[in-house]
């Protein structure tokens, strides 16, 4: 996902840095509207890959934008709105959104849906199996190994691992682990993912104490460690 536009718009300055804020640190280049005719420039200009877009917006409304988009391409549109209505919420899916969002509502639950979003789209599901050092994750069998002797996971250490080794070097914030691990509506605390971790690495590394593939970056969360002495 890193890498990919998303066009956020709203007529309120701190919903839209808030916003901006969490999709940048996912990786995202974000940009900004205040009003649905800067909303359409930047839409044919700039050809986001997501946008998040307010319904009550000056000039042209979010469903008169989204209407409007949806007769031009076929952008995925996640609607934020204080309209808590069903007939609101009917109206906006109808127009062809993708998923709709409430405010006052939780910047990293609307991120985990910007990355669900697009990991619906063609070409955005993963490999079926990814193999790093001697480590393989077969997300069709839901089997792990290293060192071709199977490993005996959980579900989330299974999915956890799965994240890791597609991305190896990369760091993981808690909350990311989180929304992947656990899903972005989970109501627990952070440091939960702490213990899922320890579990892990109980089963991967030689001296769990020393880990060795699965560290700690103080401060910032998790990484899967560079593997090329067991190549």
């Amino acid at each position: 996902m890193v890498g990919k536009k998303v066009l956020v718009v709203d007529d309120d300055v701190k919903t839209v840095e808030l916003v901006k804020l969490y999709l940048s640190r996912d990786g995202y280049q974000v940009l900004t509207a205040y009003d649905g005719v800067e909303a359409l420039r930047l839409a044919r200009e700039r050809h986001p890959d997501l946008i998040v877009l307010d319904l009550m917006l000056p000039g042209i409304d979010g469903l008169e934008v989204c209407r409007i988009l949806r007769g031009e391409s076929d952008v995925p549109v996640i609607m934020l709105t204080a309209r808590t209505r069903d007939e609101d919420k009917l109206t906006g899916l109808s127009l062809g959104a993708d998923d709709y969002v409430t405010k006052p509502f939780s910047p990293r639950e609307l991120a985990a849906r910007v990355r669900a979003v697009l990991r619906r789209l063609p070409g955005e599901r993963g490999p079926d199996e990814v193999k790093y050092g001697r480590f393989s994750v077969n997300f069709l069998r839901h089997e792990a190994s290293f060192a071709k002797k199977p490993l005996n996971l959980t579900t989330v250490e299974f999915k956890l691992l799965g994240v890791f080794v597609k991305e190896p070097g990369r760091v993981f914030s808690r909350a990311e682990l989180i929304e992947k691990a656990l899903g972005y509506d989970f109501e627990g605390f952070d440091r939960t993912i702490d213990v899922h971790i320890l579990n892990l690495r109980r089963k991967l590394e030689p001296d769990p104490s020393q880990p060795r593939y699965i560290k700690t970056v103080h401060g910032a969360g998790y990484k899967f460690s560079e593997v090329s002495s067991d190549t």
